[in-house]
C-alpha cells in the first residue's frame, strides 16, 4: 500500500517542481511551521536539489533578490498574506512569487491577495492540504496533546460551561479540518461513522449542565409520543445528552468535505475500482483498558519501558571503532527498515530475528569465521570490530542496545507477574480460558512490593476497578493504602471517572454491559499478549458490515446494503481464525501491484495507543485493505497517567501545557482568528547595519560578495565534500 509519508512527500515535491522560472533557480520561503513540515518528508539537500538556490524565513529580514523568482510554501494566516503584500509593495523582493498554502486559503485573504500591489507578481496560488503530521506509513496525528485536556477536564465552576465548551468547539473545528486534510490528500471522500458511547453521558465541557440546556418541553408533552410529534423543544432539550465529542467532530468533518467536493467535484473520484473509504472517528473513552495494559511487541515495549522522546529519538551507548564508547541518538523511522519490519513482533520473536539477520549478515560477508552469535551479548562484542561496515553497525548496535534494556526492565519490574494481574483484569479470563477467581489474592502482594513502581500500581488498579465495573469506595481506599499511592496517583485514578469508566460501585449498582467485546482467538498467541484493543473489534465488524450502526452510526449515507458488482469486490476475506498470522513478514517483492484496496481511515480522539497503531498494521495485511489510523497524539501509559493526575486541574503542570488551558472566554472565535492564534509568528528584528571605520572606503558592490551564487550554492551543495557542506550551513546559507 501507498505510504502516508510519500503521500505527502510527493505533494511538496510536486509543488517544488511545478515552478520552473525562466533563469532555471528559485528561492523557497517558508515560515517556521512549514519548515518542520517540510522537514518530516524532505532534507534540505531534496530540496536544494530542486533548482533551489537559497531557504529563507519570511519571518527574517531577506535582502531583496529581485534576479529570482521565489515560490512561498506557507500557512494561510492573515500575517503571512500581509508579509507576501509587504514584499511587493515597498520594494520588489523578487521577480515573481508562486504561492502556495499548507491549507485552505479564506477568501477574504484570497481577496486581498489579489487586490493588493502585489497582485502583478502572483504567477500561481495552490492549496496543499497537508496541514497534519505523517509520522510513519500509516499513521498520522495532529499534534496537539494539549486537546486531551480541552476534551475530558471538567470545567472548573459552575459558571465555566459555556467558555469550556466554546475553547473545546474551537479546538474540535480544527481538528476537524486536519481530518479532512488526511482524506484530501488521500482523495478520499469517505462515508462518516462516529462512536456513539451507550454506557455514558458527554464528557467535559459537553457534559449536560443547567446553564447550556435549552428550556425544558411544556408538562403536556406526552413521553410515548414520536419524535417528531412531540416538537422541537423536547427534541433541543433531550439532544444534549447525545453530544458526544465524536458526534460533534463527525459532524464537522462532513460538512467540510461536502464543502470541498462542491468547490472541485472530481474530489474523490481516484482510482478505478477502489471502492469508497470509511472514516471512523471515535475517542480513547471507547477503550480506556488499552493505555494501561503492559504491550510486549517491540515498538510499544520500547515506548513504554525506555526513554523515547516522541516515539521517535532515542539515545543509547555506542562503541565507536576504537572502543571507546559514546553517547549516540538515533531516529526511530521508517528509514530505518530493520525497525519496520521488527516494531510489531513479539519482542522474543524481535530478539530472534536480530540475531538471525546479525548472523547473515556476518556469512553474506565473510566477516568472521566459525560460528554467529549465540546471544545479544555476543552480537555486541562482535559489533565492536565491524568499523567498516557504519551504517549495518549502527542499526544492529541500536536495536540489540533496546531489546536487551527491555528485557533487563522486563526482569527487574516483575512484569511476568504484573503482565498476568494485567490480561486476566483486560481480557476477565486466565491464561487458560477461565474467570479469575483469585486475583485480588495475586494483586494484593504486587501492590505491597517495594520492587514495583508506583505507575505499574496505578495500571494494575486501575485495570482491575475497571474489570469488576466499579469497586466500593472503602475497597478503593485500600487498594490505594496498600500501593502506597501518592495524592497525585490516586487522583490519576479517580479521574477515570472524566473518561466514562464507572469507579465506584453501590451495594444495588448493576454492572454495565459491554458493547464492544474482544472475540476469542484460536491463533497461537503469548500467554502476557492475550489483551487485543477494541479498536480490532470494531476494524473487523466495519469490514464484515457487521458493526453496530447503533453504537457507530453514519453522519449521512451508509454503503449500500446489496453487493457491489463483481468487478468492484474485494478479494474475499480469509477468516482471521484459520489463516494463519502474517503481520510481521516482510511483502514479497512485486507483490500487490495493483492498487485499488479499499481504506479505512480510523481518528481516535484524545490520543491513540502504540497498540491501536500496531492493530492497523496487523489488519491491513490480514484483511486487504489499506487501513490509516490517526489521532490529535500519540501517548504512552506513563505519558497518560500523568495527564491523568492533573486532568481535574485543566493540565495545570502537565508536559503539553504547564500553565494549563487557554483562558475561556465568551463566544467561539471566528476559525481564521483561532488559525491566526495558533500559527502567530513574531518578525525577527532588522539586522543593524555595520560599522564601517570611517577612513576606508567600501565599494557599493560589495553587499553581492555575501550573496549566494545560485549556481555556486546548487553545485556546491551536491559536489562538494560533506565538510565543506557542513561549514556553509553553519555560515548561514539557508538562512535559518
Amino acid at each position: 500500500m501507498p505510504s502516508l509519508l510519500d503521500t505527502v512527500k510527493a505533494k511538496f515535491l510536486e509543488a517544488i517542481r511545478s515552478v520552473n522560472p525562466p533563469g532555471r533557480w528559485k528561492i523557497l520561503v517558508v515560515d517556521e511551521f512549514t519548515q518542520k513540515l517540510l522537514s518530516t518528508v524532505l532534507k534540505q539537500f531534496d530540496i536544494l536539489e530542486e533548482n533551489v538556490t537559497l531557504i529563507e524565513s519570511i519571518t527574517n529580514y531577506r535582502e531583496p533578490q529581485p534576479e529570482f523568482e521565489a515560490m512561498y510554501i506557507l500557512m494561510p494566516t492573515n500575517q503571512n498574506v500581509d508579509r507576501i503584500i509587504r514584499d511587493f509593495t515597498e520594494k520588489k523582493q523578487y521577480a515573481a512569487a508562486h504561492l502556495f498554502f499548507i491549507e485552505a486559503l479564506a477568501e477574504p485573504l484570497f481577496q486581498r491577495l489579489t487586490s493588493s500591489p502585489a497582485e502583478p507578481h502572483l504567477q500561481a496560488l495552490k492549496e496543499l492540504f497537508v496541514n497534519f503530521w505523517a509520522i510513519e506509513a500509516q499513521v498520522f496525528t495532529i499534534n496537539e496533546p494539549s486537546f486531551f485536556f480541552s476534551m475530558y477536564s471538567p470545567p472548573r465552576s459552575e459558571g465555566a460551561f459555556r467558555g469550556a465548551k466554546d475553547r473545546l468547539l474551537e479546538d474540535m473545528r480544527f481538528t476537524s479540518k486536519m481530518i479532512t486534510n488526511v482524506c484530501i490528500t488521500l482523495n478520499e471522500f469517505p462515508y462518516v461513522r462516529y462512536y456513539m458511547p451507550a454506557n455514558h453521558l458527554p464528557l467535559g465541557p459537553l457534559k449536560p449542565h443547567t446553564s447550556m440546556r435549552p428550556p425544558p418541553p411544556t408538562e403536556n408533552s406526552a413521553r410515548w409520543r414520536t419524535n417528531l410529534a412531540r416538537g422541537a423543544d423536547a427534541r433541543a432539550f433531550e439532544a444534549v445528552e447525545t453530544e458526544f465529542v465524536t458526534k460533534v467532530l463527525a459532524f464537522m468533518v462532513q460538512s467540510n468535505l461536502d464543502e470541498h467536493k462542491r468547490a472541485n467535484p472530481d474530489f474523490g473520484k481516484g482510482d478505478v475500482g477502489r471502492p469508497r473509504a470509511t472514516l471512523i472517528i471515535t475517542d480513547r473513552s471507547m477503550d480506556m483498558i488499552a493505555p494501561f495494559v503492559h504491550e510486549f511487541t517491540y515498538q510499544a515495549m520500547a515506548n513504554d519501558l525506555l526513554p523515547i522522546d516522541n516515539g521517535t529519538k532515542f539515545t543509547y551507548k555506542f562503541q565507536s571503532s576504537v572502543g571507546t564508547y559514546e553517547d549516540k541518538t538515533a531516529t526511530l523511522s521508517d528509514q530505518d527498515k530493520l525497525w519496520t519490519e521488527l516494531r510489531h513482533m513479539h519482542m522474543r520473536e524481535a530478539i530472534d530475528k536480530i540475531m538471525s539477520d546479525f548472523n547473515k549478515f556476518t556469512e553474506e560477508h565473510a566477516v568472521f569465521k566459525g560460528e554467529g552469535a549465540a546471544s545479544l551479548n555476543d552480537m555486541k562484542d562482535m559489533l565492536a570490530s565491524l568499523p567498516q561496515y557504519q551504517e549495518q553497525r549502527e542499526a544492529f548496535s541500536l536495536h540489540t542496545t533496546m531489546a536487551q534494556e527491555c528485557m533487563a526492565l522486563f526482569e527487574q519490574a516483575k512484569l511476568p507477574q504484573v503482565g498476568n494481574v494485567e490480561q486476566c483484569c483486560a481480557t476477565g479470563l486466565t491464561a487458560e480460558g477461565k474467570t479469575p477467581k483469585n486475583l485480588v489474592e495475586e494483586m494484593v502482594p504486587l501492590l505491597d512490593s517495594r520492587d514495583i513502581i508506583n505507575t505499574n500500581k496505578v495500571r494494575v488498579i486501575a485495570l482491575y476497578i475497571q474489570h469488576r465495573d466499579g469497586v466500593p469506595d472503602e475497597d478503593r481506599r485500600r487498594l490505594y493504602q496498600h500501593a502506597r499511592l501518592t495524592m497525585a496517583e490516586q487522583d490519576a485514578v479517580n479521574a477515570l471517572v472524566q473518561l466514562g469508566v464507572k469507579i465506584s460501585k453501590g451495594p444495588n449498582d448493576k454492572d454495565t454491559k459491554k458493547k464492544i467485546k474482544q472475540k476469542p482467538s484460536t491463533e497461537e498467541e503469548y500467554e502476557l499478549s492475550r489483551f487485543k484493543p477494541a479498536l480490532r473489534t470494531i476494524i473487523e465488524d466495519n469490514v464484515a458490515n457487521k458493526l453496530d450502526e447503533l453504537l457507530f452510526p453514519y453522519v449521512k449515507e451508509s454503503p449500500l446494503k446489496t453487493a457491489a458488482p463483481q468487478a468492484l469486490r474485494s478479494p474475499p476475506p480469509t477468516s482471521l481464525r484459520s489463516s494463519k498470522p502474517s503481520w510481521h513478514k516482510a511483502p514479497k517483492p512485486g507483490a500487490g501491484v495493483k492498487d485499488d484496496k479499499q481504506r479505512l481511515i480510523v481518528f481516535i480522539a484524545g490520543g491513540m495507543s502504540y497498540s491501536e497503531i500496531r492493530e492497523a498494521y496487523q489488519l491491513s495485511a490480514s484483511l486487504n485493505k489499506d487501513i490509516f489510523i490517526g489521532s490529535t497524539h500519540t501517548i504512552t501509559p506513563k505519558q497518560f497517567i500523568d495527564d491523568l493526575k492533573v486532568l481535574d486541574l485543566a493540565g495545570v503542570g502537565s508536559k503539553a501545557m504547564p500553565n494549563g488551558l487557554r483562558d475561556v472566554r465568551e463566544g467561539q472565535r471566528s476559525y481564521q482568528e483561532y488559525f491566526d492564534d495558533k500559527y502567530y509568528l513574531q518578525d525577527a528584528p532588522r539586522p543593524q547595519p555595520r560599522q564601517q571605520p570611517s577612513n576606508l572606503s567600501v565599494p557599493k558592490q560589495s553587499h553581492k560578495i555575501i550573496q549566494p551564487s545560485p549556481t555556486h550554492s546548487f553545485s556546491s551543495s551536491i559536489s562538494e565534500p560533506p565538510q565543506e557542506k557542513e561549514k556553509k550551513k553553519k555560515r548561514g546559507l539557508f538562512r535559518f
